[in-house]
């Protein structure tokens, strides 16, 4: 589906962006485009999402985590060209503690202080992750250091079916704390399909002593075929109803669509009911589901006040 200034207009046309945000906020992340067609389309719906009035803007890195490159200037340009609050990822692979400092220095002086703080994923092909000569192996060690510069609010990631290479849940546990003790504000989700999930690590991290926002991630099924290979990298389980309510169904269909919008309705609206007020977006570069979602949660009213 072509989500440019045509799509734009029939949005606008619809009344979707005419009303202020209910009470649940929703932060919207996008990766840097790798081809120049990506990046019209790209921009095209950074519009979208702009107008969408997202409490953020993050802007992930590449394979192998690299971002000075790809995520700084993309950053940049986003909070340059729209003045939203942009955060940007930031992993121990983008080099030494000095080349990490330095670009701290650079987006605290483009005026970008909020960070997410990874420790990062190996590149395609490679086996285990492998920190630069004189660089940060673990987030949280990367956390303590951009806390102890401060100036910046840090967001770290969390897992609530585990992170595939921790040893146990518990163990996935006393990390994410670790990672908050050591300055961390928020902690961002994984997605994860299945919402009874999402609420037991939230008890389970009130069980821990976790003290800090929790922000369940959504992701909007624009290919089922893609979410199954993203699935299947991350960890991320697909629910034997999930992959029932997809079988048989053509890609790029009409029907593909409305079980994709039915699908993410019916968690968002559950995690609005449930008291979250804020989630995360994995656009994937892409507008029409994140926006059918804005509009979900403006149609239902939903108040998450005490």
């Amino acid at each position: 589906m072509n989500t440019g200034g045509s799509a734009a207009r029939r949005v606008r046309a619809a009344g979707w962006l005419d009303e202020p945000l209910p009470p649940v906020r929703l932060s919207i992340e996008v990766f840097p485009p790798k081809t120049k067609e990506a990046a019209e389309r790209l921009w095209q719906n950074l519009e979208l999402f702009v107008e969408a009035r997202p409490r953020f803007l993050s802007v992930t890195c590449g394979a192998g985590g690299i971002g000075a490159t790809t995520t700084y200037p993309l950053a940049v340009a986003i909070q340059e060209r729209f003045r939203v609050p942009v955060a940007a990822h930031l992993t121990c692979a983008a080099g030494s503690r000095a080349e990490i400092r330095a670009l701290l220095e650079r987006y605290r002086a483009a005026g970008i202080t909020r960070i997410v703080a990874l420790r990062g994923d190996p590149p395609k092909g490679v086996a285990g992750f492998v920190p630069p000569a004189d660089g940060y192996a673990y987030a949280v060690d990367l956390v303590r250091a951009i806390s102890e510069l401060g100036g910046f609010e840090v967001s770290v990631a969390c897992y609530p079916e585990v992170h595939p290479e921790a040893p146990s849940p518990d163990f996935d546990l006393d990390n994410l704390k670790r990672k908050i003790d050591a300055g961390a504000v928020r902690a961002i989700a994984q997605y994860c399909f299945d919402t009874d999930r999402i609420l037991r690590f939230r008890d389970a991290m009130v069980r821990a002593g976790i003290r800090c926002e929790f922000v369940p991630g959504i992701m909007p099924i624009h290919s089922f075929q893609q979410i199954k290979r993203f699935s299947q990298a991350c960890g991320a389980s697909i629910p034997a109803w999930l992959a029932e309510l997809f079988e048989g169904v053509a890609e790029g269909s009409a029907l593909h669509g409305m079980i994709a919008a039915t699908v993410v309705s019916e968690q968002v609206r559950r995690l609005a009911a449930e008291g979250f007020r804020a989630l995360h977006l994995y656009a994937l570069n892409r507008a029409e589901l994140p926006l059918f979602i804005v509009q979900i949660l403006r149609a239902s009213r939903v108040s998450t006040a005490d």
